[in-house]
């Protein structure tokens, strides 16, 4: 995860990084559509193997407005993590103001001990060149 910015957070010896990268070739500004890839990797420090459930994202636009998304595990599977190994995944957003932000949770288990906890994902920013300054 070079050459672009990463953002990071640590839950629970478990560490999510984010990496966004701004789509030019589905973005269409007059529009009002902004496009965004983001790679997310997560990776487990614990001694013991963790599974993500479910996902709680929180995305909010230029314009402050704000819409929660939920679901089951994430780009269709519930991924077991042994200990000391990651997962990674690509996703994407769109939104109609040129910049924003995103962060959220995911719900994870120990499997062994079946202890339910949470993780943080990062807030991370989503700029595109066609805003005047960068928020973040």
């Amino acid at each position: 995860m070079e050459n672009t910015p990463c953002f990071e957070a640590t839950t629970d010896r478990v560490r999510v990084v984010v990496q966004t990268f701004w789509l030019d070739d589905q973005s269409e500004p007059d529009e009002h559509r902004y496009v965004w890839a983001y790679r997310v990797r997560i990776e487990n420090h614990g001694d013991t193997a963790v599974q993500l459930l479910r996902r709680s994202w929180r995305i909010v636009d230029g314009q402050g407005r704000i819409e929660r998304v939920e679901g089951e595990g994430v780009v269709g599977e519930q991924p077991l993590i042994d200990a000391a190994a990651s997962f990674e995944y690509m996703s994407g957003a769109a939104l109609e103001t040129p910049t924003g932000f995103m962060g959220g949770q995911y719900h994870m288990v120990r499997p062994g001990s079946r202890e339910h906890f949470d993780i943080s994902i990062p807030v991370f920013s989503l700029d595109s060149p066609h805003h005047p300054t960068i928020l973040h």
